[in-house]
């Protein structure tokens, strides 16, 4: 199982009890390490002297075969589920190797409990209102934040594992492929504040519709801290049934209609300009973020950071510096012409609001749009619908890669959208537009699913620039 543990955080050592404890495992034939633990980890590629090797067990994978690769590495100590004789290292044996990391995240967490926790969810802007909420903390303190796709029951609770005695904060995403995930880790990570961003139609195949959708992500209500703080988006379409969900009493909620909400927008080619209003006042800033869409994140991360006691002073200032995360409206120039870098991931609802972004650029506008996955039985209409409400905007050329461009090309008006099967063939098309565009000014976006690679493309595409 290769999962990226990378992190610059100062890990906090775990006793061989500890480990025991936390796990309720029990150590093969007592052989007990006696020295501490520094890490514990489920890359068997990076374990060595000191670590805990984890082997987590999959579908169509067994890290407990890694085992006796790890000990050849110097690992001393591996979690297990059945032991492996006759292997000179520590064998702590364990039921399940997955629950055992969630219980290794949770007794973590218990024992910070200086800790103030964000939890956070949602259809899209996740990765985005967690970059502007670790933007915001930060400064005030030290604090933890979800690291790029570690938002799941397998990468919250490593997460977790990065606590120290320095965090007062922690901001965690929460994402959900199936239903009961969140109760888990957001049981897991005992937020005092928590909350959804929107109900969208992100992982549709997996949840059946909506509905389901909103029946996953509002299991993160009933974790909150007793004296904490739930945040609903006022704008949504389910907020009532977000609201029902809610079990304590104090509540926040963002958007139109809400109590923290955005006034006098005026929207940039690559930020935008507003009005905060909060309970603590209102003041203007300028978001160095590009569309209508992250105008809303904001109206989030200051709803987020207002109930965990943050000022309003703070998180405009924090607003007015954050960045964006790698891949999500990533503005690149190369010899005067404009690379918008969308290509993190993909749902409808983020298709969309990228496309408005494209809208507001100067020059030729190409959008260049990979599947989006995850959609289950409602993948061709989704396509269909998103190829025509893209047409209709003031672009000058969209070309859809992949299995849907058929799809979505299909939605349009004849010849408004051109399709490819593959790169390959969307590459040849591109480079023909380019040498007729060649007297003017060209805007390109790219952005699909994480499958597509939508980068690649945009990166062969760069080298002829």
């Amino acid at each position: 199982m290769h999962t990226s543990t990378t992190s610059t955080v100062a890990l906090v050592p775990w006793s061989a009890q500890q480990l025991q404890q936390a796990t309720q495992g029990t150590w093969y034939l007592d052989r007990v390490p006696t020295q501490p633990i520094k890490r514990v980890l489920t890359d068997s590629r990076h374990a060595e002297a000191g670590d805990a090797f984890l082997a987590l067990k999959g579908e169509r994978f067994d890290a407990r075969n890694f085992v006796p690769q790890v000990a050849e590495q110097g690992c001393q100590v591996a979690i297990v589920t059945e032991p492996i004789e006759h292997l000179d290292i520590y064998q702590l044996v364990v039921a399940d190797t997955r629950l055992a990391l969630g219980h290794l995240g949770g007794y973590r967490r218990r024992q910070h409990s200086q800790l103030k926790v964000i939890a956070l969810t949602g259809s899209s802007g996740k990765t985005t209102v967690k970059e502007m909420l670790g933007s915001i903390l930060s400064r005030c303190a030290a604090t933890l934040v979800t690291r790029g796709n570690l938002n799941n029951d397998l990468g919250v609770p490593m997460m977790l594992l990065e606590l120290n005695d320095q965090h007062q904060y922690a901001v965690m995403e929460l994402g959900a492929s199936h239903v009961g995930e969140i109760d888990y880790t957001a049981q897991m990570v005992q937020p005092h504040v928590a909350g959804i961003l929107n109900i969208g139609t992100a992982h549709l195949g997996e949840f059946g519709g909506r509905d389901g959708i909103c029946r996953a992500k509002s299991e993160i209500y009933a974790h909150i801290d007793a004296d904490g703080t739930a945040i609903i988006p006022a704008e949504d379409d389910y907020k009532e049934r977000i609201s029902q969900a809610v079990t304590n009493q104090q509540r926040l909620s963002f958007g139109a209609g809400g109590q923290v909400y955005a006034t006098n927008i005026e929207l940039l080619p690559q930020a935008s300009r507003f009005t905060l209003n909060t309970p603590a006042g209102s003041q203007q800033l300028e978001l160095p973020f590009a569309g209508l869409h992250n105008v809303h994140n904001a109206e989030a991360a200051a709803a987020f950071a207002m109930a965990i006691g943050i000022s309003l002073e703070q998180i405009i200032e924090g607003l007015t510096a954050a960045k964006n995360a790698q891949g999500r409206l990533n503005f690149v120039y190369k010899n005067n012409t404009l690379f918008i870098d969308d290509t993190y991931n993909a749902n409808p609802s983020s298709m969309r609001a990228a496309a408005q972004v494209l809208t507001q650029q100067a020059g030729f506008k190409v959008m260049v749009m990979g599947d989006i996955g995850e959609l289950g039985d409602a993948a061709e209409q989704e396509h269909h619908d998103l190829g025509r409400d893209i047409a209709a905007l003031p672009l000058d050329a969209v070309i859809a890669v992949g299995a849907y461009a058929v799809n979505t090309a299909a939605g349009a008006a004849p010849n408004k959208i051109q399709a490819f099967a593959t790169q390959a063939d969307a590459f040849k098309y591109l480079i023909q537009l380019i040498n007729q565009q060649q007297h003017q000014h060209m805007s390109f976006l790219f952005k699909g699913s994480r499958y597509t690679h939508m980068e690649t493309l945009m990166t062969d595409l760069m080298e002829k620039f």
